[in-house]
């Protein structure tokens, strides 16, 4: 299902000069995001203090009461069956979204998907060091800009918009890879929200991420490309927070209400435990 996909990054990283980490070897004179940092070397934000992606650590991630439901308009017309077609990339500026916190209104621009190989890591973002086989972004500008580089001018010019996917188990098979399968959803989910930047060079920091927490069902087959190898591992490793905070659709008191049960149980343990001892 991502084979086209695949064969149409692979073009485009050659001609833009930089490439995953997963592709870079000696032989190679593509400019990596390998253990030398080079995208830092040759497109300088990459080297900023709001990058993304990162690592949410939830213990850490404070509520936010304005990260309200998002209004999605126009996004019940985007049916995209099996992305066959490079054209599937673009959106319909037409299509908006506001609420959910975000400080404008925003116009709808492309949607792109990260993978793995085999199943194995393949999101760019991940949660308590959990990372996921797959990850969609929907990317969408403030409306009153022309472009995505007129946004990228902007802090929060940019709001992406980003979802796990996870297989299923036990395996089902799912025909259609439909956004009209998934916005609907998006609105009864809970989010982290944080400030970062785009995931491929140049790393402009102009983005407001939303990360949705509950992951998306996909089947085993989806992950799978034919007989001939495309371009795998199309993800960037986790970045400094830097100091950042993380902020989280979901109230305080349900996010601590697990971990303190759990801890009055190991109290009352200790407790019982070393009365049983004494006697």
């Amino acid at each position: 299902i991502l084979y086209i996909i695949s064969v149409f990054l692979s073009l485009t990283l050659k001609v833009n000069g930089w490439c995953y980490r997963s592709q870079f070897s000696c032989q190679d004179t593509c400019r990596g995001e390998d253990k030398h940092s080079k995208w830092k070397n040759n497109f300088p934000n990459c080297g900023g203090q709001r990058q993304s992606p990162i690592n949410i650590i939830t213990r850490k991630v404070k509520h936010d009461p304005k990260l309200t439901s998002f209004i999605f308009d126009g996004h019940e017309n985007l049916v995209y069956h099996n992305l066959r077609t490079l054209s599937h990339f673009t959106l319909p500026q037409s299509v908006r979204l506001r609420g959910g916190g975000l400080p404008a209104t925003y116009k709808a621009v492309q949607f792109h998907l990260h993978w793995g190989e085999n199943g194995g890591q393949g999101s760019e973002h991940s949660v308590d060091g959990e990372c996921y086989p797959m990850e969609l972004h929907i990317v969408h500008i403030k409306e009153k800009y022309g472009s995505l580089g007129d946004a990228l001018n902007d802090s929060t010019g940019v709001a992406a918009l980003a979802f796990f996917f996870e297989v299923l188990i036990p395996f089902s098979e799912i025909e259609d890879f439909k956004l009209t399968d998934i916005i609907p959803q998006a609105n009864k989910l809970n989010y982290y929200r944080y400030l970062g930047s785009l995931t491929t060079p140049g790393c402009d920091q102009a983005v407001v991420w939303t990360v949705f927490q509950q992951t998306l069902p996909i089947s085993k087959k989806q992950l799978l490309f034919g007989t001939e190898k495309p371009m795998t591992g199309v993800f960037r490793p986790v970045q400094n927070l830097n100091g950042r905070v993380v902020y989280t659709s979901v109230p305080a008191h349900n996010l601590c209400v697990l971990p303190n049960l759990i801890t009055l149980f190991l109290c009352l343990f200790c407790v019982f435990g070393q009365q049983r001892c004494f006697h």
